[in-house]
């Protein structure tokens, strides 16, 4: 899973990613007819070929295999010619997991010198790990609660001026009267806590009528949450009758914990003698937690403070040539340097597992992999599902055909470091290095589950385009393209687009993406989402979400 891909493609029409490979990727729009030098044999295309997009080099009979990142993507369901474009209707998901490979011996590590010295500054917790981000948590243990967090959100929101949604609230009220709004321009407020980046509200939509081990999974993933080195403290809201119930919380924080070193305040409204007491309760346990959170101040930590994760999301066809390569090579320096990731979306590995467990440090570490993926696929298969339904139309009409070849991109995002440990959902990291998580392929639950399990930096690749972040992670997103950098400027960090057109190599671009991560977590830089107010929290009930 060599992170050199796409460093050579020049000013090319298209592109063979792999030696073994039988398809190349058109990088431009190409008319039939087009001429393709491949390896010094030339032949002209069978049709036009939409940029993203896969055509043959060899003619395809049904049956064969097709092969892209050097493993098997799909299988022709009938006769391709060469030059011909792979689509939905002539190949299908199919994948060569069972070919055994080697464990792999020494990893070769990406030099680093220039980041040897490199510090981040962050907010150290008493239990020696350091946050990237310093925010006071509002949870809900049960949804029934959800009406009365968002009451907290608005309060806290108009108490403090900061409001996310002002100016779009200011044209609204202009929409309505047909004129502009003669409210007066708000001046800047001082910062009532500056060292504090806010106050986070979740809602969900479980915590009872569900079996005992959602309430359980609910209760390990809010914990996760509580206790993440981004989070000062937590206010908690219980409805009091639900499953999920404060005891079951209360454990769950204690085994991330045992020291009781993060305070956490519980509220049971039918404890309360009112709604209103409730609130008043509540809202003086989260400015009480905000001026406690205001007195730790960001100081210098190592690099091998921070924990990134590693999403996708709105993938395309150039999203593994480009945007997840490079996430992987910023991984990979981070893990050199002592740090960790973690890389998860266990549907879209598949077709990749033999490599993954050829990487891994051990042998009990590539069963628990090769366990957890199994069972996985074996619940799918039992509710009627499986993983080559994972890919999005989106994902379809921009070049990634099926699951496979979603995937082969995909787990470039983890680079090529030896893999450490593989944790089930709402597990949190133990071992530094390279973490393998089983979550959906969902964006917002795979993204809710990172942050859950100690991330606390995103990197969130995109080639469509998504508003996703976290309520207690920074995410930064990175296109696969420019022509969606620019588009979507708003929520995009960062442009990979550059190793398409052959201007800039993945080493290049990987070193200046680490500094932005270090930026972003030292508070000089503000992710697109963070700026948006982009808080998305999805837990994962445990079912089948591809």
């Amino acid at each position: 899973m060599s992170q050199t891909i796409a460093s050579d493609t020049g000013h090319l029409d298209s592109l063979r990613v792999h030696a073994a490979d039988n398809v190349r990727v058109a990088l431009k729009d190409l008319p039939a007819g087009t001429e393709i030098d491949d390896d010094g044999q030339p032949f002209p295309l069978a049709e036009a070929i939409r940029h993203k997009h896969k055509f043959t080099i060899t003619a395809l009979e049904p049956g064969d295999t097709v092969i892209m990142y050097g493993v098997t993507v799909g299988r022709a369901t009938r006769p391709i010619a060469r030059g011909g474009a792979i689509t939905t209707e002539n190949t299908e998901h199919s994948t060569a997991t069972t070919s055994p490979q080697a464990r792999r011996g020494s990893w070769q590590a990406p030099d680093v010198s220039r980041f040897q010295d490199a510090t981040f500054d962050g907010y150290h917790r008493p239990d020696g790990r350091v946050g990237t981000a310093n925010v006071w948590l509002v949870v809900p243990l049960v949804f029934c609660e959800n009406r009365n967090i968002e009451v907290l959100r608005q309060c806290i929101a108009d108490a403090l001026g900061e409001d996310p949604y002002r100016d779009y609230k200011r044209l609204a009220r202009e929409l309505l009267h047909g004129q502009a709004s003669e409210e007066p321009v708000a001046l800047p407020r001082e910062r009532l806590f500056p060292n504090v980046d806010g106050v986070r509200f979740l809602t969900h939509t479980l915590g009872c009528g569900g079996t005992d081990a959602d309430a359980q999974a609910l209760c390990q993933l809010l914990a996760g949450y509580i206790c993440h080195p981004n989070v000062a403290g937590a206010t908690v809201l219980s409805l009091g009758c639900q499953k999920a119930q404060i005891e079951m919380l209360r454990s769950a924080v204690a085994e991330r914990d045992p020291q009781g070193l993060r305070p956490v305040h519980y509220l049971e409204q039918q404890a309360s003698i009112s709604e209103e007491a409730l609130i008043r309760q509540a809202l003086t346990t989260i400015f009480d937690g905000l001026a406690e959170a205001n007195r730790v101040e960001r100081r210098p930590a190592p690099l091998s403070e921070l924990v990134v994760g590693v999403e996708c999301g709105g993938s395309d066809g150039f999203s593994g040539l480009s945007a997840n390569p490079l996430v992987g090579a910023v991984v990979d320096r981070l893990v050199a340097l002592g740090g960790s990731g973690i890389l998860s979306e266990f549907p879209e590995l598949c077709g990749v597992e033999h490599e993954l467990i050829a990487r891994c440090s051990d042998d009990a570490v590539a069963e628990r992999f090769a366990t957890l993926m199994d069972a996985y696929q074996q619940h799918a298969a039992r509710v009627g599902a499986d993983f080559s339904m994972n890919p999005s139309p989106g994902n379809i009409r921009d070049g990634l055909i099926t699951d496979a070849m979603k995937s082969a991109g995909a787990a470039k995002k983890g680079g090529d470091s030896p893999v450490v440990d593989v944790l089930d959902y709402t597990e949190p990291l133990m071992r530094k290095g390279l973490n393998l998580l089983c979550t959906p392929g969902n964006d917002v639950e795979s993204t809710t589950a990172l942050a859950g399990s100690g991330a606390n930096l995103i990197l969130f690749t995109t080639g469509l385009g998504t508003p996703t972040g976290n309520p207690v992670t920074p995410v930064l997103k990175i296109a696969s393209n420019s022509e969606l950098a620019l588009r979507m400027s708003d929520v995009i960090d960062f442009d990979a687009g550059p190793i398409i057109r052959g201007e800039a190599s993945i080493d290049e671009l990987a070193d200046r993406l680490l500094e932005l991560c270090i930026d972003a977590a030292s508070g000089r830089y503000q992710p697109r989402a963070v700026g948006l107010a982009q808080y998305d929290f999805i837990p994962w009930k445990r079912g089948v979400s591809l």
